[in-house]
């Protein structure tokens, strides 16, 4: 018999949450001898609506987009430091477009079992992107999603 998980996809958005959630993702691949990918969404589709909203000039966007791409190689190095430091092997992916979107490609691209997410920070609004990206990733997932919400994930991480 297929074990249940065998492929976990991760979720980076840089949010505390996240990488307590990618550090769940770790002990979980350590754990179960899981393949493991770290994916970061660089969210062109929200700079194109600000840009034709006249939020942003073209120049602005391209530059916000530059940053945000910055911005993922540098969390996803550091998923992957965490992972190293487990002795996990661990995939990282930077994709463009729409979060959600994105997310559920990457997931059925590698044949995932399960995606990972960082649940709710207490200082964000349920309408905030991210929450919205969370929300649809529920909805919409063809596999099982796993909110992550261990309030004591640091010393589980650092026990593994």
């Amino acid at each position: 018999m297929k074990p249940l998980i065998s492929n976990i996809v991760t979720v980076v958005t840089g949010s505390d949450a996240s990488i307590l959630a990618a550090k769940y993702a770790i002990v979980m691949a350590k754990s179960y001898r899981c393949r493991l990918t770290a994916v970061y969404v660089v969210d062109t589709a929200t700079i194109r609506q600000l840009t034709l909203s006249k939020i942003f000039i073209q120049e602005e966007s391209a530059e916000y987009e530059k940053s945000l791409e910055a911005n993922g190689e540098r969390y996803l190095s550091f998923v992957e430091e965490l992972a190293r430091a487990k002795g996990v092997k661990i995939e990282r992916e930077i994709r463009k477009g729409a979060v959600y979107t994105e997310i559920l490609t990457a997931a059925d691209e590698r044949k995932a079992d399960l995606i990972v997410l960082g649940g709710w920070e207490k200082d964000r609004s349920a309408r905030d992107i991210i929450s919205h990206a969370h929300r649809e990733i529920m909805v919409s997932a063809k596999r099982s999603v796993l909110l992550v919400k261990e309030p004591n994930i640091d010393q589980i991480y650092k026990q593994a």
